[in-house]
């Protein structure tokens, strides 16, 4: 039985997307993908990018940028309401697109971790070099999410929610080798079980939605994020190495869902829909699974973000994934 929120042989996008035109962007979205997503522009500017916008989700932490980036602040200011407003655009955008529509819905937000890592104190370093400050953050993330998954719900009642949290600061995070404010020294490294605790109290508050985390960097901490409660992994196919491979087992046999990014997210010659799933179906073979459980517990993505690309490759991205998508289904190898 499918226990996911899609159906079989589905493909989805990861999160950024080129232009400024947010309304397109949602419509190529619906358009291409069995699980359209809301995609993120950050060429608009100040509140697009990854990090503004799910900071200005913050629950009474308020923030504002720096010549550094961004910062917890003393109250709102006119950085938190260029975010905010875009993030309204786009939900009304989304809203006006999705009229009628019934099915899985994809949408995106930065994890606890790579925002600690990103988002400086007051006064002083990045959030991530204190712990306390670093379980606010969480705490305040996680109340503002539940927010915006409830607004979401609220816009378009048809949809089966997948909510994404992105982290691909996370293995710095755990390994110690995220920078300090001032780029001289290293924060120390985060245990793994305070990692698991810090994103469990984000994902939990977001059911009932289904909650996936993205990592497209290298070393996924698979065990963290399966036990933190990650019912999929999105993840760049073209970073993982042999030795990942025994992880990834692990996590599909605990019924963890994979998001494999399988076609580049910059401008190139897309390779045609079965050269874009072979990663896929070959890592499904050499895990030792059942062919059948390929195209449902498996989705494709781009690599990562879509934002570094032209609109037309953007589009076709997509479309790419989606045709690859159905090969899982009617050739999974065996």
């Amino acid at each position: 039985m499918n226990e996911h929120p899609w159906s079989e042989a589905t493909a989805t996008g990861v999160g950024s997307y080129p232009g400024d035109d947010h309304v397109e962007a949602l419509r190529t979205a619906f358009g291409e993908l069995p699980m359209p997503y809301l995609p993120e522009l950050p060429a608009r500017g100040v509140g697009a990018d990854m990090i503004g916008r799910t900071a200005a989700l913050l629950v009474e932490l308020p923030v504002e940028v720096q010549p550094s980036g961004w910062r917890l602040t003393d109250r709102p200011g006119r950085d938190l309401k260029r975010a905010l407003d875009h993030l309204r655009r786009d939900l009304d955008g989304l809203e006006e697109v999705s009229q009628g529509y019934e099915g899985p819905l994809k949408i995106q937000a930065c994890g606890p971790w790579t925002l600690a890592g990103a988002v400086e104190l007051r006064y002083g370093d990045k959030v991530l070099a204190d712990p306390g400050a670093v379980r606010d953050l969480a705490e305040s993330l996680a109340e503002g999410l539940a927010q915006h998954v409830a607004d979401v719900r609220r816009r378009v009642p048809g949809a089966r929610l997948v909510v994404q949290l992105d982290e691909p600061g996370l293995p710095g995070v755990l390994a110690g080798t995220v920078p300090t404010a001032s780029g001289f020294g290293r924060l120390a490294a985060v245990e793994a079980p305070v990692a698991r605790e810090r994103l469990q109290t984000v994902i939990d508050a977001l059911a009932p939605a289904f909650p996936i985390v993205h990592c497209c960097a290298p070393d996924v901490p698979f065990e963290v994020l399966r036990t933190a409660g990650a019912r999929g992994v999105s993840l760049d196919v073209a970073r993982l190495r042999r030795r990942d491979e025994d992880q990834i087992g692990e996590t599909v046999e605990a019924g963890v869902a994979l998001f494999l990014g399988v076609v580049p997210g910059t401008g190139t010659r897309l390779p045609d829909k079965g050269v874009v799933a072979k990663p896929a179906t070959e890592l499904w073979r050499r895990l030792g699974f059942a062919p059948a459980m390929l195209a449902d517990q498996v989705v494709l993505t781009p690599a990562c973000g879509l934002a570094g690309a032209s609109p037309a490759y953007a589009r076709a991205a997509l479309a790419r994934c989606r045709e690859a998508a159905l090969v899982l289904r009617e050739d999974p190898g065996e």
